[in-house]
């Protein structure tokens, strides 16, 4: 039988929010094993473990997978009680298989409540009991599909279902259905670990690096380094501390956010309804939503009635959207497709109304629970985050392994330096493991991410909140930034601008204010058209919507309590609003109409739809509001002008928000309740366009130009129209005013074509030789160009085109009409050309780009919003050059003080290996002068220093592995040795020196002239690479801006002064200092110092400036590892494209080859 089998994962990538949707993909599997307890193997792991006094058992904690082979024996799934784990990004984790004990009967009661796929899905493992086998991982739960022979989400059980499917579920699930449900699916809980002080405490001491620490606390009080050992220990128990409570506050916080118990009412088939809590509620339980609203515990969809939500917290958008009921059909649900009708675990719902016959509330049945809903969805990825792909991170290990190298070697040398001088075993052993406890430091994670610490709470000061700190290293190497249009780059309101309707002659002339229209469907359209609602009296909706719906004059009004009466005033059609036109004037022929149907805007469709009828039920209308191009196409050809495109055209082309608007009558017999958005949205008669002025930020173009000018690349991606979005880019500045627009137009396979491809000059209407002389100078480098493509041809180029969609995505600046699926899909394109990708929006249709992106920025009011790592409290795109300065400073912060770290273990490790070569070493409290006093100190300040002010065109390093890093610090290492040797040799010359007694051991030597020169200058080097690796321009405020890093440094260079040149006999007994009387030797070692100081700096500065890339010339000239950088080498020397005003077909092409 087969062992291995699989646990079904979703696609990659992270949508706007929804639940995980359990896709069969072969590609998303997990790799699963399934292993079964031995007896004899436990026993025999358990007295190996006694006698490795508990090593044994450490090994396995850090590596999970060894003791499952040690312990288990390889067998089938379906019996295995311990299951080994290999996600999709190759980590390993260990899970115990659980079991659910069912009813007798319960089976059978299961399958009869659902159709056979049921039975099938939940085959239960069957003993002398009846279990299920289900298994937790990463918050989701797996069940045991035997017809699959595999582990999969519960979730399968759900995500077939229909629409239709869901309005069975109205009347509600019996209480032993609901039972037998939520012991398969598991409590409604998202239920994020606080664990105990004692459990983090043993996982934290078990760390590789606090073992290691442990293990050298014990060397040094073995080897009487009492005082040392002692600080180390005292300091490790406080950073443990102050560790564990970070960890567990962290903990608690994101619990209290994601954890939600309420109490519920729930309807039953008996017809009653009662209150449950919400732990209790299952897929397929019908609840009534309180007309005040509450705080959902799960994913739902609306059955009946309307709500108004607050999504902010799951998306950052604080506009409250309104959900209506879900359209009943065949179709299958999809809580994405069908998000305006789907009410999310975790937003706010302020109110609700219409559900419900005589009281206010709405139905809706539960859809997902706990870790599959979307605030789940989204809670997980903050739990468990995908590996941060970044060099700095991956170097930073290697980096290790190479002081263990050194460690080694030093190891080596020490063993037999020492074994010449016929020390004890004991002594042999103990400092030649010494020095691996000096040349790998324990604190060089912690020093890390100190650059981290510092920049995050600069940046909550400023309004920018993280729930993702690594990723402000990742900010600073961002080469490419996203930016949405509407709310992002321009301003959230809207003005109308003006009204042109259409007619059988073309269009009327602009009318600005629309209340000089006459009465009609247009005003109608404009007045009804919308899903604006009433909140305590006032209008609330979308920004766009209550302008045009304020600037017809018309007024809202809600119905409330028995809305009987007002019913049968409209024909017994069930109102959701009521429309009236001004009356002050007395002029107005309009009529009030009632709103009895709301099909609400969908970014994917592009559009949204309303039906109204008047007073008895008469006149009953269709209306239709969306993009011009979708809108014409559900039109009557007949009605569409002729002059539709260059009028559209025209508009954009100038900026302006274009909006098509249509209608039609309706057959009096239709069944206005029960009619599908489909049988609505055609056959449409159009009747003109609403034109809007979205004003661009002031902001936005300042900081597109800092970002240009620090050779950033921008690019905005907007569901608007592509010459809107051109318009809006050249005003920003993203487009220059001397560059050209090329738009790229692809066609997909129709039955009647083949897919085609078109790169066309923007200039319309210009005559054809202008267009070939423009050509040519295009072809020639003269000027610049920019290509902007639009949603449908980036799907057909994507599909049709692939080999050219690398060259298409390095030119393009303006993607328009892109929905939120292509948005999320072009970020992973651009990813895979290597760029670091940024993306800035307002969170709600850039969700699941936000997610995508290396750094994703969402505008927002809501500081707890898991819509992005970042979320700005600053309502523009300034917190971006903000953010990648603050990534910059953070990066080269974590790369001196790793450098700092690394080179103050090598000047300790050649300072103990020259004091064991002339039988000395260095004292107990010399060490912890020099680790505590100096190192310590200046690595907690190094980092205070903030970012600059100027966004340089050159970004940071990101390589520890790198020529200058290597070479710098190979260059300094050598320059301290040579210090170190030379303070050495100036001692031995000297007329009073006396040598140390050979005879005696290292320790009872001290003090010694020796080991007294030796620690001088070692001190002063501790100082001077702080100085010399606290790196600047350009990145960071030059050094005299950290005031507290530069008076420490004058401390302590004054206390390395005193300590040099007159200690006093305080300082030289606990020290053990020798008293050297002579001062001319001790200004000596001063100078000696400031030499290696100005050898180090002057160093560092040709290191920067590139001299090293003088080796680089020895070897061939390599193309850079980056895609996008090869492929723009490419582009620039290919002089025919793009190919301009040429048709291209997917046979004809040349494919550009970047291996």
């Amino acid at each position: 039988m087969e062992r291995r089998g699989s646990a079904v994962e979703p696609q990659s990538g992270l949508p706007s929010p929804g639940p995980r949707d359990a896709l069969l993909v072969p590609d998303s599997h997990m790799d699963v094993q399934g292993y079964k307890w031995v007896r004899w193997r436990v026993w025999l792991c358990r007295v190996c473990a006694a006698l490795s006094l508990g090593l044994l058992l450490i090994v396995f904690h850090w590596r999970p997978r060894f003791a499952v082979l040690a312990r288990c024996c390889s067998c089938p799934l379906a019996l295995a009680d311990i299951l080994l784990i290999r996600d999709s990004f190759g980590k390993q984790h260990v899970v115990d298989v659980l079991t659910e004990e069912m009813e007798e009967g319960s089976l059978e009661q299961f399958g009869a409540l659902e159709d056979n796929e049921w039975r099938d899905t939940v085959q239960l493992y069957k003993q002398e009991k009846t279990l299920l086998r289900y298994y937790l991982f990463e918050g989701l739960r797996y069940v045991w599909l035997d017809r699959k022979g595999a582990f999969c989400r519960v979730s399968v059980l759900n995500e077939d279902w229909t629409c239709m499917e869901l309005y069975n579920f109205q009347n509600g699930l019996s209480h032993l259905e609901q039972s037998l449900r939520r012991r398969v699916y598991g409590p409604n809980l998202i239920d994020v670990p606080v664990k105990s002080y004692t459990k983090l405490l043993f996982e934290e001491v078990l760390n590789p690096f606090y073992v290691f620490q442990v293990v050298s606390v014990i060397l040094w009080m073995i080897d009487l380094y009492y005082y040392y050992a002692t600080c180390i220990l005292i300091i490790s128990f406080l950073s443990i501390g102050i560790s564990l409570y970070k960890i567990r506050k962290q903990s608690i916080t994101l619990r209290n956010m994601a954890r939600l118990v309420t109490n519920v009412t729930v309807r039953r088939n008996s017809g009653e309804e009662e209150r449950v809590s919400s732990v209790e509620l299952v897929p397929g339980d019908c609840i009534i939503i309180p007309q005040e609203g509450m705080l959902l515990p799960c994913d739902a969809a609306v059955l009946a009635g309307e709500c108004l939500v607050n999504e902010s917290m799951l998306t950052g958008e604080s506009v409250p959207v309104l959900k209506t009921p879900l359209p009943a059909g065949d179709g299958r649900y999809s809580s994405e497709s069908e998000r305006r009708h789907t009410l999310f675990c975790g937003t706010q719902l302020i109110q609700a109304k219409g559900g419900r016959p005589g009281d206010g509330g709405a139905v809706a049945v539960v859809t997902s629970t706990g870790f599959f809903t979307a605030k789940g969805n989204l809670v997980s990825s903050i739990l468990y985050p995908q590996p941060t792909n970044f060099r700095f991170y991956q170097d930073s290990v290697k980096f290790l392994l190479i002081l263990s190298v050194v460690a080694l070697i030093g190891t080596i040398y020490s063993f037999v330096v020492l074994f010449q001088t016929d020390v004890t075993w004991m002594v042999l052993v103990l400092r030649s493991l010494d020095i691996v406890t000096i040349v790998v430091p324990p604190a060089l994670p912690a020093a890390m991410t100190a650059g981290i610490i510092y920049a995050q709470g600069r940046l909550k000061k400023q309004g920018v909140f993280c729930v993702s700190p690594l990723r402000i290293n990742i900010c600073g190497k961002v080469s490419l930034f996203c930016f949405d249009k509407t709310g992002t780059l321009t301003e959230e309101g809207l003005d109308v601008w003006g009204v042109m309707e259409a007619g059988h002659a073309g269009f009327s002339q602009l009318v600005s204010d629309p209340r000089l229209l006459p009465p009609g469907p247009m005003l109608s359209g404009l007045a009804c058209c919308h899903t604006v609602t009433l909140l305590r009296g006032q209008p609330l909706g979308d920004p766009l919507e209550l302008k045009m719906f304020e600037s017809t004059g018309w007024t809202l009004w809600e119905p409330e309590g028995d809305k009987t009466v007002l019913d049968a005033e409209f024909g017994g059609h069930r109102v959701l609003a009521v429309m009236r036109p001004p009356t002050d004037e007395g002029t107005s022929s309009s009529e009030t109409v009632a709103i009895v149907q709301r099909f609400p805007f969908s970014s994917a469709l592009q559009r949204m739809s309303v039906v109204t009828v008047g007073r008895g039920g008469r006149s009953a209308l269709a209306f239709i509001k969306g993009s011009p191009e979708m809108v014409a196409s559900l039109c009557r050809e007949d009605t569409v002008p002729a002059q539709f495109s260059s009028k559209l055209r025209s508009f954009s082309s100038e900026g302006l928000r274009v909006l098509a608007l249509g209608y039609k009558p309706l057959d009096e017999n239709t069944d206005l309740k029960t009619i599908e958005r489909e049988a609505v949205e055609k056959d449409m008669q159009f009747l003109g366009f609403l034109v809007m002025k979205n004003l661009v930020k002031p902001e936005s173009a300042k900081v597109i130009s800092i970002l240009r000018r620090a050779e950033l690349r921008t690019i905005m991606v907007t569901g608007d129209n592509i010459l809107t979005a051109v318009s809006v880019a050249k005003t920003c500045g993203m487009v220059g005013t001397d560059e050209k627009v090329i738009f790229v137009n692809a066609t997909p396979h129709t039955a009647q074509s083949m897919p085609t491809l078109r790169f066309n000059l923007g200039d319309e209407g210009a005559p054809q030789s202008s267009i070939e002389v423009i050509t040519q100078i295009l072809y020639q480098g003269s000027f610049g160009y920019h290509l902007a493509i639009n949603g449908k041809s980036f799907a057909a180029l994507c599909d049709h085109f692939p080999e050219y969609l690398p060259k298409v995505l390095m030119r393009t600046t303006v993607f328009a009409r892109m929905a939120p699926d292509q948005k999320t899909q072009l970020v992973k394109e651009l990813q895979k050309l290597n760029y670091r990708v940024g993306m800035c929006g307002d969170g709600a249709n850039d969700c699941g780009a936000l997610r995508a992106a290396d750094v994703g920025v969402s505008l927002s009011e809501a500081e707890a919003s898991v819509a992005s790592p970042f979320t700005s409290k600053v309502g523009n795109i300034t917190c971006v050059p903000l953010l990648i300065r603050e990534g910059r400073c953070a990066l080269i912060t974590s790369f001196s003080l790793f450098r700092y770290m690394a080179l103050y273990s090598l000047i300790q490790f050649c300072s103990v290996l020259i004091l064991y070569t002339v039988r000395s070493q260095m004292a107990d409290l010399q060490f912890l002068f020099c680790d505590l006093g100096l190192v310590t100190l200046l690595a907690v300040v190094m980092g205070t220093g903030g970012p600059s002010k100027e966004l340089h065109r050159r970004r940071p390093p990101a390589s520890l592995l790198a020529l200058p890093v290597l070479g710098s610090l190979f260059i300094h290492t050598c320059t301290v040795i040579l210090g170190q040797v030379s303070a050495l040799l100036i001692t031995t010359s000297q007329d009073w020196y006396v040598p140390v007694n050979s005879t005696r051991s290292t320790t009872s030597n001290l003090p010694n002239m020796e080991d007294t020169s030796v620690f001088a200058l070692s001190g002063f080097q501790y100082i001077i690479m702080a100085v010399v690796l606290t790196k600047g321009y350009p990145h960071k405020k030059p050094l005299y801006h950290n005031v507290p890093f530069l008076c420490l440094l004058l401390v302590l260079f004054a206390v390395m002064t005193w300590l040099v040149l007159n200690p006093g006999p305080f300082m030289r007994k606990y020290l053990e200092l020798y008293n050297i009387t002579d001062m001319n030797y001790k200004l000596l070692l001063v100078a000696l110092a400031a030499l290696n100081f100005l050898i180090c700096f002057i160093v560092e500065v040709l290191i920067d400036l590139g001299i090293l890339n003088c080796f680089r010339l020895l070897r061939q000239n390599r193309s850079s590892k980056k895609r996008y950088k090869r492929l723009n080498v490419i582009l620039s020397d290919t002089l025919t494209w793009p190919p301009l005003n040429q048709t291209l077909s997917p046979a004809e092409h040349t494919i550009i080859s970047l291996s």
